[in-house]
């Protein structure tokens, strides 16, 4: 746990990329490079009793734009030193060997203390490698920052508060306040986290012996927030602002906790619904088949889609004619809309969707002679339809009128029309509209109404 501690004048500085340790928070940090490697093996890994080293944030340069003075990596310290300005955004940066690797270092950093320590060996590389456990103690300004050798230096002072200036902003009222919030909202968090992991006990013990404002930093460093967010919890040295910032990041945990709760929950209330809706059926299908009565349903529906593939519908109606049909699967015989539901299956299982009549070439002469074969007399009519015929042989695509015959009932309106399609090629449909009152006889029926059929002209399709 963090605590109050003296710091020296000067620490060794270890890089943090674009991250923050921050005081109370515990770390495990993998050393690689020469630098980090030099670093904890001078300060940490020779010596018997470990001291403290300076973590600094630093960034790219590609992600900000460089502030202050530059200093060249591997120089000597005597004549390199670099002085930080003052101020929260301030950054310092550092140019290394390479031209172009540029590394902005952030004016605050944090002390810590090493936990474990533990080293070893690449293969087949044999480079030395080390991994640090670290404690984040307390937070501190850098005042200067050098070279030894190949790693970094700083001179830094602390930003911890002294016991009497903690003690003045204990008894401030809107620190008081903020405090109560600060732990209400923690305690909530803490109460989801304990229903959803079975944990939360140590958590609590720490609600009641750490102080508030260290306390903020321990949550907060245990958040996925953004290096911004990290950043500027890092230079809230003021411990009225530092509970502020805590308290809006633990709420939106919290919120974010919620609503990912609630997610789950719907996903997985969906998912128990289909098992259980998968469970009943197949229970149901047990029974019938104990029954022995669920053969011929299930094989007339088998039936039924295997002639709905071998229609080759176009892709819009079969969509449409498989969702229908995954519902008829799902109902039973006894319940309403499922024959409706069935017949219309069945029609667009029946209609010729990619099947149609070969239309011959067109001979002018044998077309009049099946009319004077099939009709004696009506001369003018003949010679109209040959007319209409001749037409359609000069010019196949224009749309050409469509013929009608008037007359009373018996003087050869129908027949005439057989005679025209045999002419053509064409099977022939007869399509009776006698004693027709509503359009929809013809159109066809809603299939919201009980006993709905289809019309008359879909009908002779089939």
């Amino acid at each position: 746990m963090a605590e109050s501690v003296e710091l020296p004048s000067r620490l060794a500085i270890l890089p943090f990329k674009n991250k923050v340790l921050l005081p109370g928070a515990i770390i495990r940090i993998r050393c690689t490079s020469p630098t980090s490697v030099k670093l904890v093996e001078q300060e940490l890994w020779q010596r018997e009793e470990k001291g403290l080293i300076g973590i600094l944030p630093v960034r790219d340069a590609a992600e900000i734009k460089a502030v202050g003075p530059t200093v060249s990596e591997g120089t000597d310290s005597a004549n390199q030193n670099t002085r930080v300005q003052g101020g929260s955004s301030d950054s310092h940066k550092l140019d290394t060997k390479r031209q172009n690797d540029v590394v902005h270092w952030h004016n605050r950093g944090v002390a810590a203390r090493p936990l474990h320590l533990s080293r070893g060996v690449e293969k087949p590389s044999g480079r030395v490698t080390y991994t640090v456990v670290l404690e984040g103690l307390c937070r501190f300004s850098v005042q200067e920052l050098s070279t030894r050798g190949i790693y970094h230096t700083a001179r830094i002072t602390s930003l911890e508060m002294t016991k009497t200036e903690l003690e003045q902003v204990e008894q401030d009222p809107d620190f008081i306040m903020l405090s109560r919030q600060f732990k209400a909202t923690a305690m909530e968090l803490i109460s989801v986290l304990e229903l959803k992991q079975k944990t939360g006990g140590r958590t609590k013990v720490l609600l009641d012996n750490v102080p508030v404002h260290k306390l903020a930093d321990i949550f907060v460093a245990s958040f996925e927030i953004s290096f911004e967010e990290q950043l500027s919890m890092l230079d809230s040295v003021d411990p009225k602002v530092r509970l502020s910032k805590a308290t809006e990041l633990v709420d939106r945990h919290l919120q974010s906790i919620r609503v990912a709760e609630k997610i789950t929950q719907k996903v997985e209330g969906q998912l128990s619904k289909s098992q259980k809706e998968f469970l009943l059926r197949q229970q149901m299908r047990a029974i019938k088949e104990e029954l022995g009565d669920n053969d011929d349903d299930e094989d007339d529906l088998a039936a039924l889609e295997r002639k709905m593939q071998s229609a080759r519908m176009p892709q819009n109606i079969w969509k449409h004619a498989h969702r229908e049909l995954r519902r008829l699967k799902k109902m039973q015989p006894q319940q309403p809309g499922y024959n409706s539901s069935r017949v219309y299956l069945e029609l667009l299982a029946d209609l010729p969707w990619e099947t149609a009549s070969e239309e011959i070439e067109l001979d002018l002469r044998a077309a009049q002679k099946r009319l004077d074969s099939d009709h004696y007399g009506l001369v003018k009519v003949k010679q109209r339809i040959i007319e209409y015929l001749a037409v359609r042989k000069l010019k196949p695509d224009a749309r050409g009128p469509v013929l009608c015959f008037v007359g009373p009932p018996g003087v050869g309106k129908t027949s005439l029309a057989s005679s025209i399609a045999a002419a053509l090629g064409r099977k022939f449909v007869r399509i009776s509209l006698g004693g027709v009152k509503d359009e929809a006889d013809i159109r066809g029926h809603r299939r919201t109404y009980v006993g709905s059929m289809p019309g008359r002209l879909i009908d002779g399709l089939k």
